[in-house]
């Protein structure tokens, strides 16, 4: 979950170098345009290309022709969120000259760098609206609280807030404001339900098409949820309110087309189990793990074949964690969804890398493809334990915490997700070296720092690094610039910063969430150098897709 919010700055690193002073080697591993300036193509590398594609040869021709239609589906959610992140993005594309600026833009669906705080890259372009375009520009919060005091339903998900003829500010539905995007792509889920051979899959597209008309995920949530035998399966709405970083309050539009790895998947299933041992598990007093999660979650692991709309912009999401809705949550729990291929470039082609670069020597061997996907998966894991609803009668904590939510909800998954590896291990329940998690975390923190202060990942991992940091949980070697857990110290930081910030997020005290997060989100002189030596070793941030039905072999 990625917000914007907080008034501290996630200082900027070190302007780009251009293709001509980076070192050779990376320029097999970056994105290159043809005829690109060489500001834009300082810009493109910090992406890696990736062909999403996987084998299809199992699939039957209804499966096949299936993907085919969602696909198309999807790509009307990606039309929905150009105008939801920026406006009429055609219009400013063709103004473009540049093919490399051109394409820059499309990754990040606007003139703002997504990677870089949403700093904005092309001329004459101010800084990124924090409610992009899903308010008025010249709306301020104070006029929208007075105004959501009398209609409940700007606040909702699912709105677009604009002027009426008197200036007035209204909430129009997604349903309408996007109709000609959701009645398409609801044709193109129920074509596709019909090709549908696995009940639940047929069921669960039948309502999502629904959904889409009137606004109303909460049956077709569930029976996503119900799904259990579906080789394809499609993420597809308004879900996540990362774009928002007003309030928080709006859903953007995605799409995420995935088939099923069945092997994988069934050695995934038996943690699904251990949800209410897991929550009796964590580290802070009764009251703040009353709630009980779901026992109907499902965890799996996946090859991602498409990304559209907010799943498509900027960094790359590795793994899912759905559905949002707190009702839904409580009442069967969650799916967590393993995009392997996805992970498996992204350790590839960046983790590794950083190691490198950042991590002692000796300690290298300890990262590995294993350790980084347990940890990604127990990071969806932990998005549904804790506590959804605040234990000081302040509401749910995303009422609560407003814009902080998305930071504080990252936070919170990735931290527990290793204090539950750790659990786990010395209960014989997961077989593992606890070095290797911690490790790979260590790096993986490196990594997702780069991901700017637009992000929520990574605001979450700087404040991360900081309080270990301040714990002792690892030490760094000036004289090579590498850093080292120190596993004693690391397991007790875990555990102390699991501790704070599930207590924040059940007082639901945005006060003292705020402090807390701008106490430790902060970027000092030494950090900033050790990113700039990622950057100038010309590792990329993150990747970009190469992807569609012909990638895939479907035309």
């Amino acid at each position: 979950m990625r917000c914007y919010l907080l008034l501290f700055a996630l200082l900027l690193l070190p302007a780009c170098e251009t293709p001509e002073t980076m070192p050779e080697a990376s320029l097999d591993t970056v994105l290159t345009v043809p005829g690109a300036s060489p500001e834009a193509q300082a810009l493109l590398r910090k992406y890696a290309p990736f062909r999403l594609e996987a084998d299809l040869s199992g699939l039957s021709d209804n499966q096949r022709r299936m993907l085919g239609l969602l696909i198309e589906a999807a790509r009307e959610m990606d039309a929905i969120f150009k105008v939801q992140a920026y406006g009429n993005l055609d219009s400013l594309l063709a103004t473009i000259e540049d093919p490399g600026l051109r394409r820059f833009v499309e990754i990040n669906y606007g003139p703002w760098d997504r990677l870089d705080g949403n700093r904005p890259f092309l001329e004459g372009v101010g800084p990124k609206p924090p409610g992009a375009n899903f308010y008025p520009p010249d709306m301020t919060r104070e006029e929208f609280e007075a105004a959501a005091a009398e209609n409940e339903a700007l606040r909702s998900l699912y709105t677009m807030v604009r002027r009426d003829a008197q200036g007035r500010l209204v909430a129009i539905p997604y349903h309408e404001f996007f109709a000609p995007h959701v009645r398409r792509a609801a044709e193109l889920l129920r074509q596709a339900a019909e090709l549908a051979e696995d009940e639940g899959l047929r069921r669960y597209l039948t309502l999502r098409a629904e959904a889409l008309l009137t606004d109303d995920y909460y049956e077709s949530d569930r029976a996503w949820l119900d799904m259990k035998t579906n080789t394809i399966d499609v993420v597809i709405g308004p879900i996540e309110t990362y774009e928002d970083q007003l309030f928080g309050y709006k859903a953007a539009a995605e799409a995420f087309v995935l088939l099923k790895d069945r092997a994988w998947s069934e050695r995934l299933g038996r943690y699904a189990t251990l949800l209410p041992e897991l929550q009796a598990a964590l580290p802070v007093p009764d009251a703040y793990k009353r709630e009980q999660p779901g026992t109907d979650s499902d965890l799996g692991a996946y090859d991602a074949l498409y990304y559209a709309g907010d799943a498509n912009a900027g960094a790359k999401t590795i793994a899912i964690n759905l559905p949002n809705d707190e009702r839904v949550q409580l009442e069967k729990g969650t799916r967590r969804l393993q995009l392997k291929n996805v992970m498996r470039a992204k350790f590839e082609k960046i983790l590794l890398p950083i190691a490198d670069v950042l991590i002692a020597e000796d300690q290298r061997p300890h990262i590995t493809f294993d350790a980084f996907f347990g940890n990604t998966m127990f990071h969806e894991v932990a998005h549904g334990l804790g506590i959804k609803h605040t234990i000081t009668g302040r509401g749910t904590v995303r009422e609560a915490l407003r814009d902080l939510y998305t930071t504080m909800e990252e936070g919170k998954a990735d931290v527990l997700g290793l204090y539950m590896v750790t659990w786990l291990i010395d209960r014989g329940e997961w077989e593992a070296d606890p070095m290797d998690h911690y490790v790979t975390f260590l790096a993986g923190i490196f990594r997702s720092i780069r991901f700017g202060a637009a992000s929520a990942h990574g605001r979450a991992n700087l404040i991360r690094f900081n309080f270990f940091k301040e714990q002792g949980a690892f030490t760094r070697d000036a004289a090579t610039g590498t850093y080292r857990v120190v596993p004693e110290r690391m397991q007790a930081a875990v555990a102390a910063l699991s501790e704070q910030i599930l207590r924040l997020q059940g007082d639901g005290d945005y006060a003292a969430t705020a402090a807390f997060i701008e106490r430790y989100g902060q970027m000092d002189d030494t950090l900033r150098a050790d990113l700039a030596r990622i950057q100038q070793a010309g590792i990329p941030v993150d990747i970009v897709f190469v992807q569609g039905p012909e990638v895939l072999g479907l035309e």
